[in-house]
């Protein structure tokens, strides 16, 4: 497709962060007292109390995290099993906490409130899920899951525990965001024609026969770096773990969690997903169509030097959006212009660079903060988070099975195909299996 939206382009000039979808999905989807728990009304029973952080995980992404948490929480300790990784960030924030390298110990503060699980993909669903039995609230960076039955087991562990886990979809608390998509999921472009997702790849096979081996560098525990992996032979390459499908989904689970999360979000699916999916083109780059129940059709496609990356294109009766992180284009240009009259910003957001506002994640950890202290759900909860991305891992199994599929959204498998159900599951490394109860 060529004819992009291209007249009119609006980063964010005004915005405030509300949190009514929070409200209103716990009142409404779960009930005011899903998140409640007499410890929550015990530990900040005063809005002036701090919540007290652990960090699992302190690489570059979590290091933004911990740089922009709001003023009503402070970190306790850092824990990473990348020991030298974590003592450079303290080193840098000339911090005085203490530094784990087993991620359990952070668990076992009772002075600790909650975590911000900033690991990969790989290694996130097990802390989270040990987090929620030990009491503590979760910030967890996306993309939430390696795959799609894991995803399941810590929306499970984060409904019986009554935890508030927040899924580092930050685009959620964007302004430039929210009425991009509410416009879009109200019906106020028309039908919905077509949605394109773009350049959302995905990840590598290991080398046959793995990577020649060498000694782990000082610091570093391999083996709880492997999780659930299968193991091998420290190389550094794995460090680039992003890149190969042992530890996680390429482009389709990285911008993709962000971009899909959007579409969700636009079309009205926080709680369910496609029904129909069928492979376009072969290989793990190969494009994709779903079409969702309702006839909405989206189409994964490989068009390099296109974007967005982190959202997608909406094509519908009254026009075409673009809803990009933090921007939005249209045609006619009278969209977006008439979106950038709903925006409205807080004075402190002005402060911040149009490069940092792409990182940036202050509003949407406030948000968790906030439900924190008064237990409703927050704007990217568990389930959003899950759903966003099973829909990233349906793509990735399509592309891999190679030919039409039909999904059960409710009951979370394919329609009589044993082939592709057996890839909404991967076998665990012993030590690392999931937690139950």
């Amino acid at each position: 497709m060529s004819n992009y939206p291209s007249a009119t382009t609006v980063s964010p000039t005004r915005r405030q962060f509300l949190g009514t979808t929070a409200k209103t999905f716990a009142l409404g989807a779960l009930g005011a007292s899903a998140l409640r728990s007499p410890r929550a009304a015990r530990a900040f029973a005063s809005v002036n109390d701090q919540i007290t952080v652990g960090a699992i995980g302190v690489g570059g992404r979590a290091s933004l995290l911990l740089e922009q948490l709001p003023e009503s929480a402070r970190i306790v300790a850092l824990s990473d099993c990348n020991v030298p990784r974590a003592e450079a960030f303290k080193a840098k924030q000339h911090g005085d906490w203490p530094v784990y390298q087993d991620y359990r110990r952070i668990l076992d503060r009772q002075d600790i409130d909650a975590v911000i699980v900033a690991t990969g993909e790989f290694q996130r669903v097990v802390p989270c899920i040990r987090a929620c039995q030990a009491g503590k609230d979760v910030y967890a960076e996306k993309p939430l899951t390696l795959y799609v039955k894991e995803g399941r087991a810590l929306v499970d562990a984060v409904r019986l525990h009554k935890r508030v886990l927040q899924v580092g979809s930050q685009q959620r608390s964007m302004e430039m965001n929210r009425v991009a998509c509410e416009l879009v999921r109200s019906g106020g472009l028309g039908k919905v024609l077509e949605v394109r997702a773009i350049n959302y790849g995905g990840a590598e096979a290991s080398p046959v026969g793995g990577l020649p081996g060498s000694p782990a560098p000082e610091g570093l525990d391999w083996n709880m770096w492997l999780n659930q992996a299968a193991e091998r032979p420290f190389n550094q390459d794995w460090m680039g773990w992003m890149r190969w499908r042992d530890f996680a989904g390429g482009e389709m689970t990285n911008w993709g969690a962000h971009g899909v999360d959007q579409i969700q979000w636009a079309l009205g699916m926080d709680d369910t997903g496609p029904a129909e999916l069928r492979p376009l083109t072969e290989g793990p780059n190969g494009q994709v169509s779903m079409r969702y129940a309702n006839g909405v059709e989206v189409n994964f496609v490989i068009e390099p030097g296109r974007g967005p990356m982190g959202g997608a294109v909406f094509i519908c009766e009254k026009g075409k959006l673009e809803i990009n992180r933090n921007k939005f284009a249209s045609n006619p240009p009278e969209i977006a212009k008439e979106l950038e009259a709903k925006l409205d910003v807080v004075e402190e957001e002005r402060k911040w660079s149009d490069e940092l506002a792409l990182w940036q994640a202050k509003w949407h950890m406030q948000n968790w903060l906030d439900c924190i202290r008064s237990r409703e759900v927050p704007v990217a909860d568990v389930e959003i988070g899950h759903r966003s991305v099973t829909v990233c891992h349906l793509a990735n199994i399509t592309r891999a099975i190679g030919r039409p599929l039909r999904w059960d959204a409710a009951k979370e498998q394919f329609d009589g195909d044993e082939e592709a159900n057996a890839l909404l599951d991967r076998p665990r490394r012993n030590g690392f299996e999931l937690p139950t109860a």
